[in-house]
């Protein structure tokens, strides 16, 4: 096991961006960068033993820190998804945020946490190196309320698996809704389609929603529906019963917050399979239907509509105006506390 720390880049007006590389016993190799909190890139073996990069990305900073980039691989904060109007109540004060993807707000605004420079500590245990990030987000941010002291830790174990464990403590009551952003194929980042890749959840429920992507408040079956990943289903398969791509969130078979097996995804071509564990209430599944496409990533290669796949663990959209949905309100004196276990291994 080792971490390599190295400059990434630099943005007008900023510090050095930092690279950092962990690698565990086994070769596995994820890139994280201080901007964002971007996954970067994630060395994965093929049943074969060789390695590819599973992330998807442009490679370049310039290009992670252009406002068309779909959030690649980044930390989303504070709130992932969307927030109608912009606005919610709280304790019967009104609060308005900003309005980024009209008439809404989406994934924390104009300069969410994918746009901030995160403080970086690397670290090692016995069995694991990890990354731990820290960032402070101001009372007012993007219009939110409150000091919002953020940890997000990347941990890479001997076990093959990827850990990310969010905390966030607060002075004043907020909205928090934290997940990572990473759009991955199994097959490699420049392997082209997801459609052959198999997915299984264990979401029995979807939130469906209006011409703005806003949850109607209903939760309905997934049975006899493409949102049914209940038995494993090609992504393809869905893609075509839907008529265009996913961009949804699913509700998880789950009362608690325990730490579950929530999803699996194989790749056939490749054997890879990632197994997704979480303490949170649902996933906002995504197949890079709506990304500003032809994107071109890292050695060139041209990124295109449903290349990738994104299982963004999370509460629910518009959560604070949905009193009936899981709460995403944290009060002060109480801790946020989030974690996402994805496993990797071959078959």
């Amino acid at each position: 096991m080792y971490i390599k720390k190295s400059v990434f880049g630099k943005l007008a007006g900023e510090t050095d961006i930092d690279l950092y590389t962990l690698v565990n016993d086994h070769g596995l190799k994820m890139g994280i960068i201080t901007y964002g909190g971007i996954v970067v890139s994630l060395e994965v073996p093929d049943r074969n033993g060789k390695l590819a990069d599973v992330a998807l990305g442009p490679g370049r900073l310039e290009d992670y820190a252009k406002e068309t980039t779909p959030f690649f691989g980044a930390i989303i904060g504070r709130y992932t998804n969307r927030i109608a109007g912009g606005r919610f109540m709280l304790h019967g004060q009104e609060y308005r945020l900003t309005v980024n993807e009209p008439p809404n707000h989406l994934h924390g605004g104009f300069r969410g946490f994918n746009r901030v420079v995160w403080h970086a500590e690397p670290f090692e245990t016995v069995d694991a190196v990890g990354l731990r990030l820290r960032y402070l987000s101001k009372d007012g941010e993007e219009g939110y309320p409150g000091n919002l002291s953020c940890t997000v830790a990347y941990i890479l174990t001997n076990q093959d698996a990827l850990q990310i464990a969010y905390e966030a403590e607060t002075d004043r009551p907020t909205p928090v809704n934290l997940t990572n952003h990473t759009y991955f194929n199994l097959a490699g980042h420049d392997a082209g389609p997801i459609f052959d890749h198999e997915l299984t959840l264990t979401a029995i429920g979807y939130t469906p929603f209006n011409e703005t992507g806003i949850p109607t408040g209903e939760i309905l079956s997934v049975k006899d529906t493409p949102f049914d990943f209940t038995k494993p289903r090609k992504i393809g398969e869905g893609i075509a019963a839907l008529g265009r791509g996913y961009d949804h969130n699913l509700a998880f078979a789950k009362s608690n917050n325990s730490l579950s097996a929530v999803a699996r995804v194989f790749e056939p071509t490749s054997g890879r399979v990632l197994e997704v564990e979480t303490t949170e209430p649902g996933v906002q599944l995504y197949t890079c239907n709506f990304a500003d496409c032809p994107i071109t990533g890292k050695g060139g290669k041209i990124y295109q509509t449903y290349d990738g796949l994104c299982l963004e663990i999370q509460h629910f959209p518009d959560s604070p105006n949905k009193p009936h949905f899981p709460s995403t309100i944290l009060e002060p004196g109480e801790r946020y506390k989030q974690l996402t276990v994805h496993r990797f291994f071959t078959q």
